[in-house]
């Protein structure tokens, strides 16, 4: 369950910097941040799996780059199923979702796989 928390957070976090930094995402109040960041992690398990082994032929044509489309439509879908979280357009989605998906990966360089934030000390000897 911390996990789930944690990671949650960490995607509410990715959500804040894309509506800060990409122009055409706009993201208000933080019940919608809340509920983006849990419908993103539902959709990612859900949906997402389901839409890249329909799109696996262009996926390996592509050389895995149309991954990052495949990303930039499960952005847009979150935000088309919430009123306050609006995305402009593909590039605008394209790039919150690899602004989303930068932090995510830094945050889980330091998650270990049970959910808890690990810290590694190294010690001379």
């Amino acid at each position: 369950m911390q996990g789930i928390v944690l990671r949650t957070l960490i995607t509410m976090l990715g959500l804040f910097l894309a509506s800060t930094l990409v122009p055409g995402v706009t993201i208000s109040g933080a019940w919608t941040f809340i509920f983006a960041a849990v419908l993103l992690g539902i959709v990612n398990a859900v949906v997402r799996p389901i839409a890249f082994v329909l799109t696996l032929p262009i996926t390996l044509v592509t050389l895995g780059l149309f991954i990052l489309v495949l990303n930039a439509a499960m952005f847009g879908l979150v935000a088309a199923l919430l009123d306050n979280f609006v995305v402009a357009g593909f590039w605008s989605a394209l790039f919150g979702a690899i602004i989303v998906s930068i932090t995510s990966t830094i945050a889980s360089w330091y998650i270990g796989p049970d959910g808890r934030v690990e810290v590694i000390v190294v010690t001379r000897r």
